[in-house]
């Protein structure tokens, strides 16, 4: 019989073989590519010393293609869980030395584990993703695990956050995990996502396309939207991923964690007196607004290169996590397209389910006209977003810096689909739609009658604006709570967050609503 330090020995050589991975060769490979093993990628994530690992001894169970001789502890993931800041997370890496990070049976079962605890114990999930596929040798099992993964991606959403960080390839039905989470970070020149990969492509369509063109980050960060965030390293990547779960609630029961500011709540913001151009169609970055009006002018924006006529983030207002959507006049004049309504949408819902207050800078001359718009289904895409905004129950406070047109004024988070906080900057301009086309449409026979055509249509046009492009027939009606000076709207807005942060607002008991997908 083996003497207790026969044993400890022999548990220690086990520990050891799983923590060398696929060896030393394999690893300076990994670090010749730029990147990080799992185990340096884990240790960067989680606070010094916080790791604990989960399932280090799970080994395959494959007998076929030879792999039975080759069988090394861990089956090519590390798995367990830590701290980010001090609050418990669960993580998992995906270890490229090992079986190239190929998921087989094993591999997926220990990531399920760390999603199953995750969902029993109110905590996010941390995916680091580094592999090469579906493990063919497995076949079947290998699926099957993909989507016992996919599965528990879906029962979480909306429960826990779920974080994914794609380190190196993520093709196939691997993709689909990281797109049901709630974010996808990717490291730029390293990462790739794609269905079908270029031969597939070139053989089926005779398309030549590269791996990063096809399913690099800048291709899913400015093409697909798939990326939330694009980071240069592994390191940039990890710091954005605690940034985020730093940034949110543990899990759908909690509200955010606040942060500590000396920005004062009742900071006068000057600037944003002058801000807006004189002229209406006259573009400016509404990023200068958002940075002007929160917490020490920290803005997390999220999607920042796809559908950049409408903007999304986080950022705080009086210490309170926000997240922020706001019509952008530098892109497409801030109008709503198929793109942007999906965007924002989305974020909507993900702030909704997260208990995160919304605040809305609204700015939109309506939706983007074109047959591409209406045949691509600007409809029941932007559909998307009125549902979104209509579905939530967090507090909804909303700031009309200028335009408000039309449906797109309905849409964003106006009083009558319940936002709470809804006010207007004196220039603002609430209407149907701009005043030269309400006069061509209103007036159209007084003007081809007038003596002068030009000058009756100027005349008209600029009483239309006098009476209509102001914000104090809506306030008159109720539809605005108050017209404000722009100085004033750091105060006004988190007075009034703090007033709707205990809010309750009830909807009808159903399974789930039906949205326009």
């Amino acid at each position: 019989m083996a003497s207790t330090e026969e044993r400890l020995k022999d548990l220690r050589n086990r520990k050891a073989r799983s923590e060398a991975g696929g060896g030393q060769a394999r690893v300076d490979s990994q670090h010749n590519r730029g990147k990080l093993t799992a185990r340096e990628r884990m240790e960067l994530l989680l606070d010094d010393g916080s790791f604990q690992e989960m399932d280090a001894l799970v080994e395959h169970r494959c007998k076929d293609f030879g792999m039975e001789k080759n069988v090394i502890p861990g089956d090519g993931v590390v798995t367990g869980h830590g701290t980010i800041n001090g609050r418990e997370v669960f993580a998992f890496a995906q270890d490229f030395t090992v079986y190239g990070g190929s998921l087989g049976e094993m591999h997926g079962l220990k990531i399920c584990k760390v999603l199953d605890m995750a969902l029993k114990t109110g905590r996010p999930v941390i995916g680091m993703n580094d592999s090469g596929g579906a493990r063919i040798q497995e076949g079947v099992a290998s699926l099957g695990s993909y989507a016992e993964i996919f599965f528990r991606n879906v029962r979480s959403s909306g429960v826990i956050p779920q974080i994914s960080v794609i380190m190196g390839p993520c093709a196939g039905g691997a993709v689909y995990s990281p797109a049901i989470t709630d974010f996808v970070i990717m490291v730029d020149q390293t990462a790739h996502m794609f269905i079908t990969g270029p031969e597939v492509i070139k053989t089926v369509t005779n398309e030549e396309v590269s791996f990063e063109d096809l399913g690099g980050a800048m291709t899913h960060g400015s093409k697909s939207g798939v990326s939330h965030f694009t980071a240069v390293s592994d390191e940039e990547a990890i710091h954005l991923a605690r940034e985020l779960a730093d940034l949110l609630p543990q899990n759908n029961m909690e509200k955010p964690p606040t942060r500590k500011t000396s920005d004062p709540k009742d900071r006068v913001c000057e600037k944003l007196d002058t801000i807006i151009p004189t002229e209406s169609n006259k573009p400016y970055d509404v990023i200068d607004v958002i940075n002007e009006i929160v917490d020490d002018g920290a803005f997390l924006e999220v999607q920042a290169d796809w559908a950049k006529n409408i903007v999304i983030g986080f950022a705080h207002l009086g210490g309170n996590t926000v997240g922020v959507v706001a019509n952008q006049p530098k892109f497409l004049a801030g109008c709503l397209d198929i793109d942007a309504s999906d965007k924002a949408a989305r974020f909507v819902r993900f702030c909704d389910a997260f208990n995160i207050p919304i605040l809305t800078l609204e700015d939109v001359p309506g939706f983007l006209p074109g047959t591409s718009q209406e045949w691509g289904g600007i409809i029941r895409h932007g559909a998307k977003l009125l549902y979104a905004y209509a579905e939530a129950t967090v507090p909804l406070l909303t700031v009309i810096l200028r335009k408000a047109y039309g449906g797109a004024y309905d849409v964003m988070s106006s009083k009558h689909i319940r936002g709470d906080y809804n006010i207007a900057w004196p220039n603002a301009e609430l209407a149907v739609m701009g005043a030269d086309g309400a006069v061509e449409i209103i007036h159209r026979k007084r003007i081809a009658n007038s003596r002068n055509a030009e000058e009756e249509r100027t005349r008209l046009t600029e009483d239309f604006n006098d009476t209509f492009a102001n914000p104090y027939k809506a306030a008159a009606l109720g539809y605005l709570d108050d017209v404000i000076e722009p100085r004033e709207t750091r105060s006004k807005l988190i007075r009034s967050l703090e007033m709707l942060m205990d809010k309750e607002e009830l909807r009808p008991a159903r399974k789930h609503g039906n949205i326009p997908l």
